[in-house]
Parts: C-alpha cells; sequence; structure tokens
C-alpha cells in the first residue's frame, strides 16, 4: 500500500469532513518591497543664518532638541556691520522723536508753522521704518528678540550669531565641526521628528492603479521578526521613473514607541486585482517537511496527502496558487 494514502474505516469514518474544492473571490496581495525613512514633512535641514566661523557647538548626534534651541554659534563680520546699522538708525529715531516733540511745543507757541511738524514726522516715520527692517535683518542673522533688545538697551556690539532649532525632534545628522567657516547654503544639523516615520516603496507600474492617497496598507518588516504595520499612503508620485519604471509611493506611520528605524527595510503589501480561485480551509492543510498538503480523495473512502502551493490566509481559508482537478473533494477536518 503506498504511505500516503489513507484509507477510513468504521472507527474514523464519522470524525472526517469532507467537501469539494470551492472557488471564492480572491483579492491578491502585492508585496513590494521599501525602506523606512523619516518623514520628510516632520524634517528640518538647518544651516547658518548668516556667512561666519563656528565658535562653538552645543549639540550631539542623536540629541533631542526642541524648537528654538541654540545648536551652534558662530563669529561674523557681516553680524557687526548689521549691528552698527541698528544702532545708527535707533539713534536717529531717538533724535527725531525729541525733534518731533519740540515742533510740537514750538508749534503750540506759534513759532513754526504745521509744515515744519509733518516734516519732522515724516523723519521720523522713515528712520522707524529702517529700523525696523534692519531689526528683521538681524533676526534672520540668528539674533533673537532678546539680543536685539539688549543692543537697543545697551548699545554693545555682540560677536556671535546663533543657529537654533527650527523643529523639536531628534538631530539625525551633524555636518559641521568648530572652527568651520560656514554659509547660509551648508546644511549643518538634520533634525527630524521620528515620532512619524514614512515607508517608501517603489511599486511597479503595473500595479501603480492599485495604490491612492489616503488608502490603508500593511507593512512587514524584517528586522521586528515581520510584525505587520497599519499605515495611511501619504504620497503617490505622479510619474514613472524612466529608468525602473516604478512609481514612488510613501505611506506615514505612527512611531511614538521609536521601534521603527530609518532605514529599516520593509515590504508594502498592497491588496491587488480580485478574481475567483480555488481555495481550501487552512484547517485542512497539513504541513509536512515544510511543504503544505492536503488529503484528497482518490477512491472511495481513500484519501492521499498531496502536496499544493498555496498563499497566505485569507477570512480562514487559503487560496490555490495551481488549481485542482475540477471536483476534487478534500478532508477539511479530522
Amino acid at each position: 500500500p503506498d504511505p500516503r494514502e489513507i484509507r477510513l474505516d468504521d472507527s474514523t469514518r464519522s470524525r472526517v469532513d469532507t467537501a469539494i474544492v470551492g472557488t471564492s473571490l480572491v483579492t491578491e496581495t502585492v508585496r513590494i518591497a521599501g525602506r523606512i525613512e523619516v518623514n520628510q514633512y516632520r524634517t528640518a535641514r538647518i544651516g547658518a543664518p548668516i556667512t561666519g566661523r563656528i565658535s562653538h557647538i552645543d549639540a550631539e548626534f542623536g540629541q533631542r532638541v526642541r524648537e528654538g534651541q541654540v545648536l551652534a554659534e558662530l563669529n561674523s563680520p557681516e553680524l557687526a556691520q548689521a549691528q552698527l546699522a541698528f544702532l545708527r538708525a535707533h539713534s536717529q529715531q531717538q533724535q527725531l522723536t525729541r525733534a518731533v516733540e519740540r515742533a510740537r511745543l514750538l508749534l503750540d507757541a506759534d513759532v513754526i508753522g504745521a509744515a515744519e511738524l509733518q516734516r519732522r514726522q515724516t523723519e521720523l516715520t522713515v528712520v522707524s521704518a529702517e529700523k525696523r527692517a534692519v531689526s528683521d535683518q538681524l533676526r534672520a542673522l540668528g539674533l533673537s528678540r532678546e539680543r536685539i533688545r539688549r543692543l537697543e538697551e545697551t548699545g554693545q556690539i555682540q560677536q556671535t550669531a546663533s543657529i537654533s532649532a527650527t523643529l523639536s525632534g531628534t538631530l539625525i545628522d551633524r555636518q559641521v565641526a568648530q572652527g568651520q567657516v560656514v554659509s547660509p547654503s551648508d546644511v549643518l544639523f538634520v533634525v527630524s521628528d521620528l515620532n512619524s516615520v514614512w515607508a517608501v516603496a517603489e511599486v511597479p507600474e503595473h500595479d501603480a492603479r492599485f495604490v491612492t492617497r489616503g488608502q490603508k496598507v500593511r507593512l512587514e518588516v524584517p528586522a521586528l521578526d515581520n510584525q505587520q504595520f497599519e499605515a495611511r499612503v501619504q504620497y503617490v508620485a505622479d510619474i514613472v521613473d524612466p529608468q525602473t519604471r516604478t512609481v514612488r509611493v510613501g505611506a506615514v506611520l505612527d512611531n511614538r514607541d521609536q521601534r521603527l528605524k530609518p532605514s529599516m527595510l520593509m515590504t508594502m503589501l498592497v491588496e491587488g486585482r480580485s478574481s475567483d480561485r480555488q481555495v481550501v480551509p487552512s484547517a485542512a492543510v497539513v504541513r509536512e517537511n515544510d511543504v503544505d498538503h492536503v488529503f484528497v480523495e482518490v477512491g472511495d473512502e481513500v484519501f492521499r496527502l498531496t502536496p499544493v502551493t498555496l498563499e497566505t490566509e485569507r477570512e480562514g481559508v487559503r487560496p490555490l496558487v495551481r488549481p485542482l482537478p475540477e471536483g476534487a473533494r478534500i478532508a477539511t477536518d479530522g
């Protein structure tokens, strides 16, 4: 007798359920290789506000920083010139303010006419506007409002400008050293909020129609024992890459536990086309020597252990990659 065949007898017949292999509408799962990346909407690339030499660095790789926190300071002759311009404008504003006040007193005493008062008020308005413009320039060059107020009160030139974080998050890159000369075009620090990350995949163009913005997808991460995560598609490229014939897709993931690390590999699982397929109940599948089998009825109450190729389980059934003969009966339980 064939060792892979089993004949039911009176003691086993009542404990075995059988059924003809049926079909069901099955949605294919498209598996797309990808990786975890920082969320580009929550990432800031920070440069120097002015050309100068780095005098102090107060930020380390991997450090958590808050928005507005000073990361480094630099010396710049341009900064000193801008402060001098601010002090000149401030001094002129004070002089013209006093001149306007005197003109009002003289006007009340009929010593001067209204036109003279108006001329001095116009001069004060122009100088005040110049002072605001220079103040805005100092802000752009890295001086805080508090430091500008101190400059206005004391008149002391401050030698350094600050490079501050524009976003709260983790410092994931630092490209600067003490004493280095930097310019506004240089990216010195990269800060990213890692509480949210992206899963990025290059979807083959013939499968791109199955992915839409706002759609939920599943992600499988090998580094975390193939644990699956749910994400929502945030971005679908409008063009096909002519070299790879793929469409770039990004899905956003909640990462408050910080388990997902940028550059981790992952697989994006996307629902593809639907079709009628042969399926078998998961309970009917027997795993032997790392191969899936089902018991197929080959004679009157005789069943043969038959190898089959199956897809992953969906709602208690597993689709057959290669169908069994039409009308085939299998043991579904027992």
